[in-house]
């Protein structure tokens, strides 16, 4: 309990610094309102994730995977976007994409190919349990986007509202951060010797949530990102 609990701080403090700089460099767009809320919904997040930091034993009983902090942290994110300063649409909670989306699309099915391709090359012929088939397919996505390309995301962009017209997707600084942190989260650990930090780790996850985060302000939905994200996850468990 206490490792997590010092490993979201140390998330934190890295997106509290790095949101220090992008405030002195977009002053006058910035609302720290929002930012201090988009670290709290982190907090909030993780907290659900980890089952209260590891307090409470993962269900159902004997499960490989943490299927309830997963289905917590979900459940949590749909209050969140169910409140009026958010907003399902805001967040991307909606089937309709963007006018022009056909590029972002074009995008989903290459990174799709490849994931397919990376899992086929690697296969060891055995499929993973049915378990872990189901899980991979779901959870990871569904909570995943809903947090960091969602709710997240929305708070991140109303705390740094000047945005880059990148290839036609409107990219903040606060959308950014949201990929460092998603790399932290996967690239970042804390234990008996301290802080420590997989650059590998980091880039293979940060560097593809780049383009999530890309599919999803080009299209306004978390339809494309959920998607990629389940097969990046769950293709491998099949070969």
């Amino acid at each position: 309990m206490q490792n997590e609990l010092i490993l979201t701080l140390g998330h934190l403090g890295v997106i509290a610094a790095l949101g220090l700089v992008g405030a002195l460099l977009f002053r006058k767009s910035f609302n720290a309102g929002w930012f201090l809320g988009a670290l709290l919904l982190y907090a909030l997040y993780n907290f659900l994730l980890t089952r209260g930091f590891y307090a409470i034993p993962n269900w159902p009983e004997g499960a490989d995977w943490n299927w309830l902090g997963k289905i917590a942290s979900f459940t949590g994110m749909l209050v969140i976007a169910a409140l009026p300063m958010f907003g399902f649409k805001r967040v991307g909670l909606t089937l309709k994409q963007n006018p022009g989306s056909i590029s972002a699309y074009i995008l989903f099915a290459a990174l799709s190919a490849l994931f397919f391709y990376f899992a086929i090359s690697g296969a060891d012929g055995e499929p993973d349990t049915l378990e872990t088939i189901a899980f991979q397919w779901t959870m990871p996505g569904l909570d995943e986007e809903l947090f960091f390309r969602g709710v997240l995301l929305l708070a991140m962009n109303e705390a740094f509202r000047k945005a880059a017209n990148i290839l036609g997707a409107p990219i903040t600084w606060g959308g950014l951060l949201t990929c460092v942190l998603f790399g932290l989260v996967h690239g970042m650990d804390y234990g008996a010797e301290g802080f420590s930090f997989d650059a590998m780790m980091f880039a293979v996850t940060g560097g593809p949530s780049l383009l999530l985060l890309w599919i999803r302000e080009k299209t306004g939905s978390l339809l494309l990102p959920i998607l990629a994200h389940n097969i990046a996850n769950g293709a491998s468990t099949l070969f």
